[in-house]
């Protein structure tokens, strides 16, 4: 009886001993969870750096690829990656136009046909070739001081990629000759396709220009920032 009575109260005291042990512990861990609760209302910023383990007890999402020494800073967000019909840019802009006509010794190949294979057009909307990267086809614009008179991207030439320059058709060698080298204000009535560009360009890749192109567009697609407006191609002007 003596000893089931010790033994009794010797645990007894060892349980009341571990209670009183781990009572502040304990209160200290629910004040902490309660703390890191509160704080993980508030989602982790961007550009503001973080340590890891703080972001962790944070439950935020991270991207792990951008931590360096233990800390990490959560990057702007970025639109998702499309190939949309064209990006912001402004319509109003001052270019370097230049001329050309179909019995050039470098278009005689071609004839009158344009890069999308319909007819090179001179009337109220006219043909005109650019770098499809910088102007991508369908591009419709204006040129100041021609009322009445609207543009269309339709054709490309290897000694207009990389740059902006804007090759403006004529029906003939006098009329190409007239126009020589402008600088001339034009307003873009309607960005073009990179789409269409990069379909009607995927089977020509054996041309250098082409696939600089090519490239052109992919770089100008990886590295947009700024929303991407969905503008269909037509050729029905």
């Amino acid at each position: 009886m003596y000893n089931s009575r010790l033994i009794t109260s010797g645990l007894c005291g060892v349980i009341l001993a571990s209670f009183n042990a781990c009572a502040l512990p304990k209160q200290s861990l629910i004040s902490a969870w309660k703390e890191m609760r509160h704080k993980t209302s508030a989602p982790l910023q961007t550009g503001v750096k973080y340590e890891v383990r703080k972001a962790l007890a944070n439950n935020a999402p991270f991207r792990p690829g951008a931590i360096k020494r233990y800390t990490f800073v959560i990057d702007d967000p970025k639109p998702p990656l499309m190939l949309s019909s064209n990006l912001y840019r402004n319509s109003q802009m001052r270019v370097r136009t230049t001329a050309y006509t179909h019995n050039e010794s470098d278009h005689l190949i071609y004839g009158v046909k344009n890069a999308i294979g319909t007819n090179l057009r001179f009337g109220n909307v006219r043909s005109a070739a650019a770098d499809w990267s910088r102007f991508p086809v369908g591009t419709l614009f204006r040129i100041a001081g021609q009322p009445g008179i609207t543009y269309v991207v339709d054709d490309y030439g290897s000694a207009l990629v990389g740059t902006g320059t804007i090759d403006l058709y004529k029906p003939s060698r006098s009329m190409m000759d007239n126009w020589g080298v402008r600088h001339v204000d034009i307003e873009v009535i309607q960005w073009g396709s990179y789409e269409k560009s990069m379909e009607l360009m995927r089977d020509r890749t054996k041309w250098r220009h082409v696939r600089a192109m090519m490239e052109g567009i992919e770089a100008r697609l990886r590295t947009a920032a700024l929303p991407q407006a969905r503008t269909p191609f037509t050729a029905s002007l």
